[in-house]
């Protein structure tokens, strides 16, 4: 791309937008005959914005968050406005200074060394349409986030285009961009973080300390195609202060319906079969869940179902096969009966023969182009692997476009389709200058210039998040006791608003497929994309060996999504592909069913992780320093800053993985903080040692029964029932579902004494099905030990009038621990008195 960039260097205190506030600065340049704007304000005391603009390069009107007013007043220092300005706000000092183009330092307590500083001489600059960003390089840190990018989890000396695009069969370690656009870039040290947040929807590109150039020392750069620089930078002494902040910015993750923390089977095939009919081989596939004794919670039903009976057979949204589904309504029932939800897939786009494609030209529900004023078209996937036909994108800013979606959308939800799946919404448009209608209401609200309708300046990727609230609307019309569970393929710092769940698209079986997508998880998770997860076994590529599917599964059910859905495309039939079945191995049949039950008996866990996720931002996949910042180790080895063998899953399992063929040991490391010295940790697999903590494992592996599972010692995990339950708000369920009414908590305590040290652990339940928190309730369970009994006490809060079916808490000690509880006995039980503690 040609570079025409230009750095305004004269610039000057807008003196009556400065006496407005004591915590901004406001400044202005005129320039090669052009005005340029910028402001720096204090919002919080560890969040500020900065914006850069020009007559020519405004912001754009429908950024990923709405703008957050200052909630500062003073600024403690008080000095004259000549060319630099001090603000002191809480323990943060931010200097700006502007001899020549703006500089922004920030730093801790009045310190003489910024933690963060703009490039001086080119901090701010125009570049045709778009501008760019230049800050200092911190050598030797670790940098994270931008949504989702290939592995390693450390974005340092790497650069990357800010864009989404739909890379089926992608390289985990090498292909870029992937599905998501969030530019939000984190820089985390042991002693503070800085993340920095644009909230354009533009393409662009960040360079992390991978340019290289004498003159200017080392830098990041972050570039935007279009429009005018917002930017919000976020403050903190951990990752968890930033992703924390950052949900005060975007929004915090969604509630997750219980159900959805199931397995969630798939396949492209079963949908895409005339003869069996689809209906058929998928009611066969639900037979052969039983048959096996898997218990499994939803199916994602692939595109086929939409494909047409007569030639072009191409994919038309909102329609029904009637040869694969005679009757979509008798099937989905029958499901249901069966215990297994439907999420089906839908499009955003529409091809020429679709039998609403006229119908939308003509209301102007698909972009126009300049070039003829007619509706707009391209080549787009239609049929098969390669396959494709001329079409056009619903855009979403028109209201017709949006209107029309969404009663498809609320159709499927009458039919009864459990939830909406938001497929190929990457938009991936070759041209930015095709135009948006700007006609739908909330668009038509923000969008003072209406002149600039093109796409690359209100951004590709704001019609992925306007694509989630038109699925998120609908879903809520027809279910409004009930909460929305939209997924959704690609996503923006917006989408998550509106789409309760995402995944790593189209990846590929192998061995360092599974290794790499776990940095793909933790980056995620640190950019909220929380009940995340990948298809396990690999989307594309061939089928995965005995070994590698059940070492795929193992590790799958430690991640707060859980699902096996593919598309297997060969030489001989790029349109239906092969699938993955649990039971197409037999010889590992057994291992399978019982990481999959071990799924469900944690579900207790695992939804408590996601309610915390929804109250506080942290992902349940952390980084191994995630809470061990003080630990030297997590920041210098390179095996833990690139996050792909190992992670937290919540507060008390350690999860490594198998990551090659006919491994007998792995490598674990278990991290250590400072304020607790003596802290241990326990491998749940024989022969189940204690360990303490600081040091790095050599970890035996017992043939392929299990993958290394470590317990930190003192924390407590909550188990129920190894199968399918009904959600405890759900009074019935066609397939009479049993109750959730058994709990067990799994304890780790040390191998004696506690030394009159107690142990608390807090889990969230609610009814698993309400929109909001109104029936959550908080469980603590509290314990100490000496060498002969284990105290354990539990509280269970009930102010909400919400009462679990579960009567009874049952404990369940470490294997081998012959401690008796406090009363005795060697599995306690708490009476149903549930204020009483035992």
């Amino acid at each position: 791309m040609p570079q025409r960039e230009f750095v305004p260097q004269v610039f000057k205190a807008n003196t009556s937008r400065n006496n407005s506030s004591d915590v901004a600065v406001y400044l202005r340049s005129e320039e090669q005959g052009n005005v340029f704007n910028f402001s720096f304000e204090a919002i919080r005391p560890n969040l500020f914005r900065t914006c850069f603009t020009s007559e020519k390069h405004p912001l754009t009107p429908h950024p990923s968050t709405l703008r957050v007013e200052s909630q500062l007043l003073k600024n403690q220092f008080s000095q004259p406005i000549t060319c630099s300005k001090k603000i002191q706000v809480g323990n943060v000092t931010a200097i700006v200074e502007w001899t020549r183009s703006p500089i922004v330092s920030l730093s801790y307590d009045g310190s003489d060394v910024p933690f963060h500083q703009d490039l001086p001489f080119r901090s701010y600059a125009v570049d045709g349409s778009g501008v760019s960003h230049y800050t200092k390089y911190k050598k030797h840190t670790l940098h994270v986030g931008l949504g989702e990018k290939a592995a390693p989890m450390n974005l340092s000396n790497r650069h990357f285009v800010l864009s989404a695009t739909d890379c089926f069969g992608y390289d985990v370690y090498r292909t870029d961009p992937m599905y998501k656009h969030i530019p939000l870039l984190i820089n985390a040290t042991p002693e503070v973080c800085v993340g920095i947040f644009s909230t354009s929807h533009s393409r662009g590109f960040y360079s992390v300390g991978s340019e290289m150039d004498g003159l200017w020392g080392p830098f990041k750069v972050y570039r935007q195609d279009h429009g005018g620089l917002e930017e919000y930078l976020i403050v903190g002494r951990t990752l968890k202060d930033i992703v924390r902040t950052y949900a005060d910015l975007v929004g915090y993750p969604l509630l997750v319906p219980r159900w959805a923390f199931g397995y969630i089977a798939g396949g492209m095939k079963y949908s895409m079969l005339d003869e069996p009919r689809a209906c058929d081989a998928l009611i066969n596939f639900a037979e052969k869940l039983k048959e096996h004794d898997i218990p499994c919670s939803a199916f994602q039903l692939s595109s086929g179902y939409t494909v047409a009976e007569t030639e072009p057979k191409t994919r038309n949204v909102f329609t029904w096969n009637r040869h694969r589904f005679p009757d979509p309504k008798a099937f989905i029932d029958e499901y249901h009966r069966r215990g297994i939800r439907l999420i089906a897939n839908v499009k955003p786009y529409v091809l020429a023969n679709h039998p609403e494609y006229d119908k939308l030209v003509k209301a102007r529900a698909l972009f126009t182009d300049p070039q003829t004023n007619a509706s707009a078209t391209a080549r787009l996937w239609s049929a098969g692997g390669g396959e494709s036909g001329i079409g056009g994108h619903i855009d979403f800013t028109s209201a017709a476009g949006f209107q029309w979606w969404y009663e498809g959308a609320r159709e499927l939800k009458k039919l009864g389709i459990d939830s909406i799946w938001n497929d190929n919404n990457e938009y991936t448009i070759d041209n930015d200058d095709w135009q948006c209608s700007l006609s739908e209401a909330s668009v038509l609200k923000a969008s003072k210039l209406q002149y600039l309708k093109n796409i690359g300046f209100w951004g590709r990727s704001l019609q992925t998040e306007l694509m989630a609230k038109s699925s998120y609307d609908a879903t809520l019309e027809v279910e409004p006791d009930k909460r929305p569970f939209v997924l959704t393929r690609s996503a923006t710092a917006g989408t998550m608003r509106y789409c309760a769940s995402s995944w790593s698209g189209d990846n590929v079986t192998s061995w360092d497929g599974m290794k790499g997508a776990n940095a793909l998880s933790l980056a995620a998770g640190m950019c909220l994309l929380q009940c995340f997860g990948h298809d396990i076994g690999g989307f594309e590529g061939p089928q995965p060996t005995p070994e590698l599917l059940v070492r795929w599964i193992q590790l799958g059910i430690y991640s707060s999504r859980f699902a096996i859905n593919c598309f297997k495309t060969s030489p001989d039939d790029n349109s239906v592909g092969d699938v993955i079945e649990p039971w197409m191995y037999p010889e590992v049949t057994p291992l399978i069913r019982k990481a999959i039950k071990r799924r469900y008996e944690l579900l207790p866990y695992i939804y408590s992780l996601a309610i915390e996720s929804h109250m506080t931002a942290s992902p349940p996949q952390r980084w191994t320093g995630w809470g061990y910042e003080s630990d030297p180790e997590v920041w210098r080895s390179r095996v833990l800053t690139d996050g792909e063998t190992q992670y937290w899953f919540g507060d008390a399992l350690l999860i490594s993985g198998v990551y090659e063929p006919g491994a007998s040991t792995t490598r674990v490391y278990l991290p250590k903080r400072a304020d607790e010295p003596d802290s241990g940790y326990l491998n749940l697999n024989a022969p189940y040692e204690y360990f303490a903590a600081g040091q790095w494992l050599e970890v035996e592996l017992k043939g392929d029964t299990n993958i290394p599972v470590i317990a930190k010692v003192g924390t407590a995990v909550p188990l129920g029932k190894n199968c399918q339950t009904l959600s405890p708000g759900e009074s019935e369920h066609p397939a009479k579902l049993a109750p959730d009414d058994y709990r067990a908590v799994e304890i780790f305590p040390p191998p004696g004494s506690s030394k009159g040290r107690t142990y608390t652990t807090t889990w969230f339940e609610d009814d698993g099905v309400s929109p909001g928190l109104g029936t959550l309730i908080r469980c603590t369970i509290t314990y100490g030990c000496t060498n002969e009994a284990i105290d354990v006490r539990f509280q269970e809060d009930l102010k909400s009038g919400f009462v679990p079916r579960w009567e009874k808490l049952e404990i369940v000690l470490p294997a081998g621990d012959t401690r008796k509880t406090y009363r005795g006995q060697a599995a306690a039980q708490w009476p149903e008195d549930r204020s009483r503690p035992l």
